[in-house]
């Protein structure tokens, strides 16, 4: 049974009353009030009343102090009340008045949560426009950036057609230049011959004068030259290099690297050529060998279908559809960090971006987006998502 508290305080205003009811146990159920009902529910105490006149249940305060809780509640009507609680109030009109406040108080409640939903639907709509007003402002930066580099580029190449029109019309004038100079020294040779033809016939009738003083003074100029020495070989060495540079210009540590890792790549690829040679014919191409991985993947045996695509890449390693399906496979491995590789790999070999290889460079970028959030890298995995393709 509810303890009735009875033991309130009142006093009135012509616009307001103040009334203090007492509440030992403190107040945990709640605080009802209406225009002409009023109730507090703290178990196992209960008070109820139903007022003189009609109040502004809006305007109207409770505060909840340390023993009693404290009513400002103001009249509709300025007017001075004879009581606090109506007077001659039979219990039929007291239980209308409480539904009637239980109606109203339920009616209030539902607008308010209607209001509510109207408010929360409004600032979603208002966050979406926010949103879309950013993204066509980003997307119209974009645009304009690439506008703006599109144009550069567009003078850039004008800039280079002209320095090459430029330089043609420099190797033009040079090459007419050599061929005048070319033809012009041809016209000289002409003229020294034919003043030379011109001159042995002048000489021939000297020359039977001159020949036995000339085999005279040969005779004299055999005898003042001195033998020929003596024929001899010298030996050179040089110092054995593998790089055309000379030794004192060289840096042996980092030769010596390059070296091994050449050695090292040379080996594998004659290790991948006898094992290659050992396949079948249809084994050796890698079209047969990605179906081969597709059927492994449908089938769940992910190991095979790795191995499949292994040695598909072995044999031709330019084909960015393999990469694309080993990452999937190591994907379903759990193998996250060779499945942004292999991502990685197929994206470096599906540049430049066209429209034609679209789909796959989104389907790298999802997967690859998806390792990163598996190794909980949010970030990075969240930049792959907005990657626009083209």
């Amino acid at each position: 049974m509810p303890v009735w508290v009875r033991d309130y305080r009142w006093h009135q205003t012509p616009e307001a009353v103040y009334l203090t009811v007492p509440v030992p146990a403190p107040v945990r159920a709640g605080i009802f009030c209406t225009e002409q009902y009023l109730k507090v529910n703290s178990p196992p105490f209960l008070f109820e009343a139903f007022l003189y006149a009609p109040i502004d249940d809006v305007r109207s305060t409770a505060k909840i102090k340390d023993g009693f809780v404290l009513f400002i509640l103001y009249k509709k009507e300025a007017a001075m009340w004879k009581s606090l609680i109506m007077e001659n109030g039979d219990k039929e009109k007291m239980q209308r008045i409480r539904e009637d406040a239980v109606r109203k108080a339920q009616e209030d409640a539902k607008a308010e949560a209607e209001a509510k939903g109207t408010r929360k639907q409004e600032r979603s709509k208002f966050a979406l426009e926010a949103t879309i007003k950013l993204e066509d402002a980003e997307r119209k930066r974009i645009e304009e950036q690439k506008e703006e580099e599109r144009e550069k580029a567009t003078k850039e190449i004008e800039k280079w057609k002209e320095q090459n029109e430029k330089q043609k019309k420099v190797q033009e004038k040079y090459q007419s230049h050599q061929e005048w100079r070319k033809t012009l020294e041809k016209s000289k040779q002409q003229n020294r011959k034919m003043k030379s033809n011109r001159g042995t016939v002048k000489s021939s009738t000297m020359a039977g004068a001159t020949s036995s003083g000339n085999m005279f003074s040969e005779k004299l100029k055999e005898e003042s030259v001195p033998a020929p020495r003596s024929a001899g070989s010298i030996e050179i060495k040089f110092t054995p290099r593998a790089f055309p540079t000379a030794l004192r210009e060289s840096r042996i540590p980092e030769e010596e690297e390059w070296l091994c890792k050449e050695a090292e790549a040379r080996r594998i690829i004659n290790s991948d050529i006898a094992e290659i040679e050992d396949l079948k014919e249809e084994e050796k191409n890698p079209d047969w060998l990605k179906d081969k991985g597709n059927k492994m993947f449908a089938t769940g045996n992910y190991l095979a279908a790795v191995n499949a695509y292994n040695l598909a890449i072995r044999i031709s390693n330019k084909i960015p559809t393999l990469y694309l399906n080993r990452a999937a496979c190591h994907l379903r491995l759990r193998n996250l960090h060779k499945a942004i590789e292999d991502s990685s790999k197929a994206l470096d070999l599906l540049t430049p971006p066209v429209p034609n290889n679209a789909k796959a460079r989104v389907k790298a970028h999802v997967r690859r987006g998806a390792a990163f959030c598996e190794l909980e890298l949010y970030a990075e995995g969240c930049l792959q998502a907005s990657v626009k393709p083209l």
